[in-house]
């Protein structure tokens, strides 16, 4: 049977390792003067395994724990966690109708029609705003998180 510190580092690890994978998908879309479909589906390339990194070590090794463990640190922990997933969820409910959008008129595809993308519909700028606050938010409590875990890590594990 595989120890209990053993699964911790391995889950640390991978929650650790989804971080380079949000700041290069992150660096794609900024320096990206204009967004295409092949550069959006180069950015997933390297969003969603930081995704699965982080979720995988949550659902089958962190929450399943979390009742047993409900206490101050591991309470607070779990609520940025959960905050964090919250605001990407908020997110995406702007990248959706947004991409809907954006393939309906061809920007995908034809990226060079001169188009203000807040022309293209009238919630456009809502949307815009809910991509950009959910991925933030979803950045900053993912880090909180991770330093409340990296630090009952080390207080449960390592000390």
């Amino acid at each position: 049977m595989v120890s209990e510190t053993a699964i911790a580092t391995g889950a640390a690890l991978m929650v650790t390792a989804s971080f380079p994978f949000y700041i290069y998908g992150a660096w794609i879309m900024i320096d990206a003067e204009t967004v295409t479909w092949g550069v959006l589906t180069y950015h997933l390339k390297f969003i969603v395994p930081g995704l699965v990194l982080n979720t995988i070590p949550v659902v089958t090794w962190m929450m399943p724990r979390l009742f047993r463990q409900f206490g101050g640190l591991a309470a607070l922990h779990a609520v940025l966690g959960l905050q964090a997933y919250a605001l990407l969820v908020f997110a995406l409910t702007g990248i959706v109708r947004i991409l809907q959008v954006k393939r309906e008129a061809d920007l995908y595809d034809d990226p060079d029609q001169d188009v203000d993308l807040d022309d293209l519909h009238e919630n456009m700028g809502a949307w815009r705003g809910r991509l950009r606050i959910g991925v933030f938010g979803y950045v900053i409590f993912w880090l909180f998180a991770w330093v409340l875990g990296v630090y009952q890590y080390v207080t449960g594990y390592v000390v």
